[in-house]
């Protein structure tokens, strides 16, 4: 039984029309329905009715649901329940699938063993030529490496209803993925890569975005709570400089602290602990880059930023989630 649905929960950015485009072009047998949850707060017809119209004959098997502005796995889950095909496959809302994608999947879905779970598509990131990327392409770059990615994931729907679905206490499109897969995997199940191509580009982002990132550490604390502090080892994440930043943040309240109540001589030493780490951590980001004029202040702004926001997020996760409950139910 391979056929499918394609559930993609969007903030209808102006990405969304070109994804909704190549789902629409791609050779091979068609969904037998797409499920779109518009997770913005306040949502507005006009700018999803023009994603919309890019669908052509899509269009008649397509269903809007509202999200409430809960989160992707929220958005994900309500879209789950109105799922019947054997197979949902997930899309972010900023990618751009193969134009033999549908063929593709089919024929990765009827490969797929009794005891697969989900089948993850091969994501292809297109990066500058002519010149190195940037700190904010690397980091999207990660995504063509990353495992259970849903910016191309097809799972059977009854393991996915099974395994309760998408954990709703990730609240942003952080870890909720590796969450998934890691329950699907101790239960037995197993997630292979298949081999339909899906195009992630590079979107604009402000300077700041990176900072903005930080609050996947408060996911990272709740991936230590629900797998243990190995979790990193069993996602085949890379564990990152969390320990750098918190000690790189340390280093700098104590200078501050320590300089106000009149203790200059410890302070200093503080401080120049702070401004080492920070450097190196700036070298880091900015040695692989293209280390134009616009680039260098990017970085070395965020380079101060990034340090105590990832500690402060990683320590108001770690509060938030110290007693979290139970797995969620089946999703019915």
């Amino acid at each position: 039984m391979t056929s499918y649905a394609v559930v993609i929960p969007t903030l209808v950015r102006d990405t969304l029309p070109d994804c909704l485009a190549a789902l629409a072009a791609a050779n091979g047998p068609r969904p037998d329905a797409i499920v779109l949850v518009d997770d913005r707060p306040d949502p507005s017809p006009e700018a999803m009715g023009h994603a919309l119209s890019v669908l052509g004959d899509l269009r008649e098997r397509t269903t809007v649901l509202a999200g409430g502005g809960r989160g992707p796995a929220a958005a994900r889950n309500r879209a789950l329940r109105t799922v019947t095909a054997p197979w949902v496959a997930f899309l972010h809302d900023d990618v751009q699938v193969g134009p033999h994608w549908c063929a593709e999947l089919v024929r990765d879905l009827r490969e797929a063993s009794p005891d697969t779970a989900g089948v993850q598509g091969v994501i292809t990131v297109p990066l500058p030529r002519g010149r190195r990327p940037t700190d904010w392409e690397r980091g999207t770059d990660g995504l063509a490496r990353a495992r259970w990615t849903t910016a191309d994931m097809a799972y059977r729907t009854e393991a996915l209803k099974r395994a309760g679905g998408f954990d709703e206490r990730f609240s942003r499109a952080s870890r909720e993925d590796a969450d998934l897969a890691l329950r699907l995997l101790d239960a037995g199940w197993r997630i292979r890569r298949g081999r339909r191509a899906t195009l992630h580009p590079v979107r604009p982002a402000s300077r700041w975005a990176t900072v903005a990132q930080q609050r996947g550490h408060a996911d990272d604390a709740l991936m230590r709570r629900l797998h243990g502090p190995d979790w990193w080892d069993k996602a085949v994440a890379p564990r990152g400089r969390i320990r750098r930043h918190a000690a790189i943040t340390a280093a700098g309240t104590a200078a501050c602290v320590l300089g106000a109540t009149g203790h200059r001589r410890a302070a200093t030493v503080c401080a120049l602990g702070w401004a080492a780490g920070t450097a190196e951590f700036a070298r880091a980001r900015i040695g692989p880059g293209p280390r134009t004029r616009d680039e260098v202040t990017t970085v070395l702004a965020t380079s101060v930023a990034i340090p105590p926001a990832a500690t402060w997020h990683r320590l108001a996760g770690a509060w938030r989630h110290r007693d979290v409950p139970a797995r969620p139910a089946a999703v019915r």
